[in-house]
């Protein structure tokens, strides 16, 4: 399994960010080739020191990292990267890898 995650940094309207994330950008990063599952926060994210500067992290999950590669540089997947711009104004940070159980 392969996995992306997207950490989304605190928006200057959280309930604007809500409305657009669930309502326009959930819906077309569904259509992403080879997406798995699709998995988000909900509520406050804390780390051991407090709360963290993060409003929502996404976790999508795909067979193997040449899913991850594929899918990315799809049409949808570019659909989805382009769309960050029209929320995200607090920032992202989206990393992938390779995942396996322990």
């Amino acid at each position: 399994m392969a996995k992306v995650i997207a950490m989304y940094k605190t928006p200057t309207d959280a309930a604007a960010f809500d409305r657009y994330y669930f309502g326009t950008h959930v819906p077309i990063a569904k259509k992403i080739p080879g997406l798995r599952h699709y998995e988000v926060t909900r509520g406050p994210i804390h780390s051991y020191d407090g709360s963290a500067p993060y409003h929502l992290i996404a976790t999508l999950t795909f067979d193997s990292m040449a899913a991850v590669h594929a899918a990315l540089g799809s049409p949808e997947g570019q659909a989805t990267a382009n769309d960050l711009a029209h929320f995200a104004t607090g920032g992202a940070e989206i990393y992938f890898s390779d995942t396996r159980s322990v």
